[in-house]
């Protein structure tokens, strides 16, 4: 196998389902989810996930670019891998989902919804997540990094959502966050159902969501956009040197959530309105019955507004900046 994007969407069972090259043996777990290990010994194992969302196009090819350059014996790996197309039956659709967002699902919570292609691919990522850092001796850097493009447009192209963690973040982690090119960190600060909060809170793992760019179709993604995400992907699976990024990621903190909870919802932003953007305190932000969602500080940054979630589901995020990192970093 040496195209492991085209042997997804062919939804064929690779022949044969295991074999190496002078660098790494692969083996081929399940639709969409392979395993590569370097031949030498390693404290490293990382999973690489794209695809949760089949619209979300430029981290996939990416991806799949360096899969192929390792699977063609053309670059030496250094850590395990675990490498996972997230929703196979909406990447061939060139569909956010099919039935429902995959993303809401993890930490068990798949259970809440009616049985649907993502609620049992979601159960299938979970038991593959924990059969890969579990059969892992001496473990020492363990990573999540889950590649995704936004819907709509940002005032930062490029940027990071990380889960909620108790723990320090590893400071080889944040180096790495900062040399992919992110221009912001966004720290959320409650439990979600996202597949890097479940990787995060079950297996301690150094986790973030990377939103590169705008959701386009195969072909149509404009990759030297993320020329520094790729190198540090690069840099990560080859050992070859990370990309030097003078700017210091701006960070953010969640500071609410405006959840869809009924079909009188409305979002008062219309479907330009970017990621990032500023609201003034008092700002009414979305209604839905009598409940009232207003900007509370002084200034709040919208992410990831979307009115057409399901009941129960996220249809916003307001941040806030991290004002004491960003004036020490003079960012």
């Amino acid at each position: 196998m040496q195209d492991f994007l085209q042997q997804t969407l062919s939804g064929e069972t690779p022949q044969p389902q295991s074999g190496e090259n002078p660098q790494l043996r692969w083996q081929w777990w399940d639709e969409g989810i392979l395993e590569l290990t370097p031949h030498q010994p390693t404290r490293q194992a990382i999973v690489i996930s794209a695809g949760l969302h089949g619209n979300e196009t430029a981290p996939v090819e990416i991806l799949n670019q360096l899969m192929t350059q390792l699977l063609k014996g053309e670059k030496a790996l250094v850590p395990r891998i675990l490498v996972i197309l997230g929703n196979p039956a909406a990447l061939r659709a060139d569909k956010r989902y099919i039935r429902c967002d995959i993303n809401r699902m993890f930490g068990g919570r798949w259970q809440q919804y009616e049985d649907c292609p993502e609620a049992r691919r979601a159960w299938r990522l979970e038991q593959a997540m924990e059969t890969f850092w579990q059969a892992g001796d001496h473990v020492e850097v363990c990573w999540h990094i889950d590649l995704h493009t936004a819907i709509r447009g940002s005032y930062h192209p490029r940027f990071g959502v990380l889960p909620l963690n108790q723990r320090e973040w590893p400071e080889n982690f944040m180096q790495w966050l900062s040399a992919a090119g992110l221009e912001a960190l966004v720290f959320h600060r409650a439990p979600a159902g996202t597949f890097t909060h479940y990787s995060c809170e079950h297996f301690n793992a150094a986790s973030c969501t990377l939103e590169l760019g705008k959701a386009q179709p195969f072909g149509e993604n404009d990759l030297s956009q993320f020329a520094a995400a790729k190198q540090a992907l690069a840099s990560l699976l080859f050992g070859e040197p990370l990309p030097q990024n003078e700017e210091t990621p701006r960070r953010y903190r969640v500071s609410q959530q405006i959840t869809r909870s009924s079909d009188a919802f409305i979002l008062h932003m219309n479907a330009e309105t970017l990621n990032f953007t500023a609201f003034p305190q008092g700002t009414l932000l979305a209604e839905d019955g009598e409940k009232r969602y207003y900007v509370q500080q002084a200034r709040e940054y919208v992410l990831f507004p979307n009115p057409h979630v399901a009941p129960g589901l996220r249809a916003g995020l307001m941040l806030v900046e991290d004002n004491a990192h960003n004036k020490t970093t003079g960012s």
